[in-house]
């Protein structure tokens, strides 16, 4: 006869006035844990008792009820009540829904205690996610719902964030098939199409790192640090349509901009709009470029202006700010510590002062005329505009004496700025030939009319002739003045390029343009170093003026000719590594040999150091352009070949990364960028080295050296395995 089940009989329910409960000392419960008792009394008098609590009745020494009930479960919830009735928020004889448990149960009551804790299960966090896009969905406002569950807005707003992933990802979320941080890696997008992309790209690869998964999806945009982004301003961008990727779980930087083609016109048009209010000015040409290159006033002459003198005012209230910066400096000069007010204010007055020193300038009108104006921006997005700059085609002509003396002697055009001299066949068959922008007419012996006519060019060619070839015998017994002839036709090449052409010394600089260079050339150090060096001898030599040049020029003592002679002569220096070409054209197979020999033994004899000029391997600079055999073969020289095997399996651009981060510090080089004798002698040293016991010294560098291994590399081995590879 099969056995009837017994039928379950659940405890009865009622209300019991609170001053009859009492919490039991059966609750299992000692820890304190989750919820604060306060908030869990907040959450209570918003929206009232959820769930009941399981009490006992209380029994006198005869087992008779004294009406008073004992609580083996939900003694969290009446601390909380409790703190209510305190706060006087709820009446002590408050009726409380109630479980009651037959006293002579043979369920203990630590067995309730313990069962009503350990039989729930906790929310899975995605449905929490998704509870908080309901309540919004419903109208919660974020601050309304951060407010009934007290947490913070900002944890809201990554909830949400969350649930807003592509519905695919949450479902392998909700299957275990991705971790939580993995998850949150994906919002830092909220193109649905391309999280899906990269998962489908990632899921069978091993590595699947948040911060994979975030250089990916974030690989097209634009960082905010960007100097474009800098210089536009994330309102105007987000004003124009623009969307800014954020990551609301880990520092951003301020996020990426998703729209880079938008940005950059955005760019341009504010680039546009700052030329237009240059207009005015009377410039003959305005350049605006987002990039200016290295190099990009070459073949230009600046014109240099006067600073505008400050005003009564600004000189009385730069007087005023500069008496209390002094002040200051002099009462907390000997102090072990300066108080924050106190350098606040300093840094401030420092700023004023800046303000009112850096004057406009103010440029001859006749210049402003034929000169123009360069706009951009600079690295840190701050808007650069490079005033005064003549094209070559834009000089004046030289009037006067001058003019003169160069057409009478068969002077160079280009010399005296006039148009290119030109001949032609007028009517009567007699040649007419331009200089100083004035023709003249050669006529026979025979036609002399008692008027003073200019010079055949035959003759004046003959006479210079030997005007030349006096001066080339007296300059050769004559140093000093050699030297100053050197000096001016180099200075003329290097600060005045657009004249170089007109000169009596047929030796020149010529300014190398690199027209393959890195973004970042034009911010390097050495670029800076040698822009601030031209800019101070630019302040000190009277270019406008060939006369007054000529006396700078001999007046200069001995070491300053020579150091502005090496730096005339540094800008024609060109180390460049040409295409060969062997039609004739360009520079020949030999000519590129004897080149990069010649580089070789000047950056000998200067003693250059590429790794103090600012060159380092990065992923951008180098290893991400050439293939993985020379990223590995990289590590290898510089870190040995355990190093090497710990990236050997990445992928190209992990590895690139990872590269950059083993090779930063250690100074390695490139062939290309090695000097020729440090490799030769380098190879002697290692030919003639071994200790005692044969052992190499890279090898015995290699059983020293611990290689700090990143995370992702060693998260899955053992310790000891992991330990072992390092050492390796």
């Amino acid at each position: 006869m099969a056995k009837v089940a017994q039928k379950v009989i659940l405890s009865s329910s009622r209300d019991i006035p609170f001053d009859k409960l009492a919490l039991s000392q059966s609750n299992v419960r000692r820890i304190k844990a989750g919820v604060p008792i306060e908030e869990l009394a907040e959450d209570i008098a918003r929206r009232g008792l959820l769930q009941g609590l399981n009490v006992r009745a209380v029994l006198d020494a005869d087992g008779v009820e004294t009406g008073m009930f004992e609580i083996p479960a939900g003694g969290r919830r009446f601390q909380a009540l409790s703190l209510l009735v305190k706060q006087k928020r709820l009446a002590k004889t408050a009726p409380i829904p109630c479980i009651v448990r037959d006293a002579a149960s043979e369920i203990l009551a630590e067995d309730d205690s313990l069962a009503e804790n350990m039989q729930r299960v906790a929310l899975h966090p995605l449905d929490q996610f998704r509870a908080f896009q309901a309540l919004r969905e419903k109208g919660q406002g974020e601050e309304a719902i951060a407010a009934a569950f007290f947490v913070t807005p900002q944890i809201v707003k990554q909830r949400l964030k969350l649930a807003s992933v592509a519905p695919a990802l949450l479902d392998v979320y909700a299957e275990d098939g991705m971790t939580l941080e993995q998850l949150m890696a994906f919002t830092v997008t909220s193109d649905a199409a391309l999280q899906v992309q990269v998962w489908d790209a990632i899921k069978n690869s091993w590595n699947k790192e948040p911060y994979a998964i975030r250089r990916m999806l974030t690989e097209t945009s634009v960082r905010a640090t960007d100097r474009r982004a800098t210089f536009v301003g994330i309102e105007a961008y987000e004003a124009a349509g623009g969307t800014v990727a954020r990551d609301l779980f880990q520092g951003d930087d301020g996020g990426w901009l998703e729209d880079p083609a938008l940005l950059d016109r955005l760019a341009a048009e504010k680039l546009r709009a700052e030329a237009q209010a240059l207009v005015s000015e009377g410039w003959k040409w305005i350049e605006v470029a987002t990039d200016l290159p290295y190099g990009f006033s070459y073949g230009l002459r600046r014109v240099h202006g006067e600073a505008a003198a400050m005003s009564e005012a600004e000189t009385v209230e730069h007087t005023k700010l500069l008496s209390e910066y002094r002040a200051l400096d002099a009462e907390w000069s000997e102090a072990d510590e300066i108080p924050e007010d106190i350098d606040a204010r300093l840094a401030e007055l420092a700023e004023a002062m800046e303000a009112l020193e850096a004057r406009p300038m103010i440029f001859d009108p006749a210049e402003i005329a034929r000169a123009g104006v360069f706009v951009t921006f600079d690295r840190d997005g701050q808007l650069v505009i490079h005033r005064g700059f003549v094209r070559p085609e834009d000089e004046a002509p030289i009037q006067g004496p001058d003019a003169e003396d160069a057409a009478g002697q068969g002077g160079d055009p280009h010399l005296t700025g006039s148009e290119p001299t030109q001949s032609y066949v007028d009517g009567a068959g007699s040649a007419v030939i331009t200089s100083g922008g004035q023709p003249f007419v050669t006529t026979s012996e025979d036609d002399d009319d008692g008027v003073l006519k200019p010079l055949s060019e035959r003759l004046v060619m003959e006479l210079t002739a030997h005007r030349t070839l006096a001066l080339r015998e007296a300059v050769g017994r004559s140093p000093d003045v050699a030297l100053t002839l050197l000096l001016l036709k180099l200075v003329t090449d290097t600060f005045r390029s657009s004249s170089a052409t007109g000169s009596c010394l047929e030796a020149s600089v010529r300014h190398v343009y690199m027209a393959a260079q890195a973004p970042e050339l034009k911010d390097s150090a050495v670029a800076e170093a040698i822009d601030a060096r031209h800019a101070a001898w630019e302040a000190e030599l009277p270019l406008g003026d060939d006369t007054a040049l000529w006396e700078r020029l001999s007046t200069l003592d001995q070491a300053s000719r020579l150091a502005l002679l090496a730096h005339c002569l540094s800008f024609g220096v060109n180390a460049l590594h040409e295409r060969v070409n062997p039609y004739g054209a360009g520079i020949s197979a030999s000519g590129l040999t004897r080149r990069m020999k010649h580089a070789d033994m000047l950056a000998k004899a200067v003693d250059l150091d590429m790794v103090e000029a600012g060159w380092e391997p990065t992923a951008e600079t180098y290893l991400s352009r050439v293939p993985k055999a020379r990223i590995i073969e990289a590590v290898r020289e510089a870190k040995g070949e355990g190093a090497a095997q710990l990236i050997d399996h990445l992928k190209k651009g992990d590895m690139a990364v990872e590269a950059e981060r083993l090779l930063k510090g250690t100074g390695w080089l490139p062939e290309v960028l090695r000097r020729a004798d440090l490799v030769a002698l380098q190879g002697e040293t290692l030919e003639g080295q071994g200790d005692e016991d044969g052992i190499a010294p890279e090898e015995e560098d290699m059983s020293s050296d611990t290689v700090d291994l990143p995370a992702f590399l060693v998260a899955d081995l053992p310790d000891d395995l992991a330990q072992m590879i390092a050492a390796e």
